[in-house]
């Protein structure tokens, strides 16, 4: 669980980042899951885009997400979202949070 500011820092971190996992019209399958999953493990924070055929809710995606991938949900700010988790592995660890 994130506190306030260690969100507000992911926040800050997630403004340069573009989106690198695209969901399409079939939504969240099991391979958009594993590709989110495998993304999260190299980079931490990841954030991920809606496209304009899909019918679902932004919100409702992430939190569906971090339920199922166990991260936690940044933001979602119009069709994208941001999600973070921490490496399992020390070494691959880039993001220091606050206390």
């Amino acid at each position: 669980m994130l506190t306030g500011k260690q969100r507000s820092y992911l926040r800050g971190l997630a403004n340069d980042l573009d989106p690198i996992v695209m969901i399409g019209k079939a939504g969240l399958t099991e391979t958009v899951k594993e590709e989110i999953d495998r993304a999260l493990e190299n980079r931490e924070l990841v954030k991920v885009k809606i496209q304009e055929g899909s019918d679902l809710e932004c919100k409702a995606a992430a939190n569906e997400i971090a339920y199922y991938l166990k991260c936690d949900y940044v933001q979602s700010i119009g069709r994208r979202f941001t999600v973070y988790r921490k490496a399992k592995d020390p070494d691959k660890r880039k993001i220091v949070l606050p206390k």
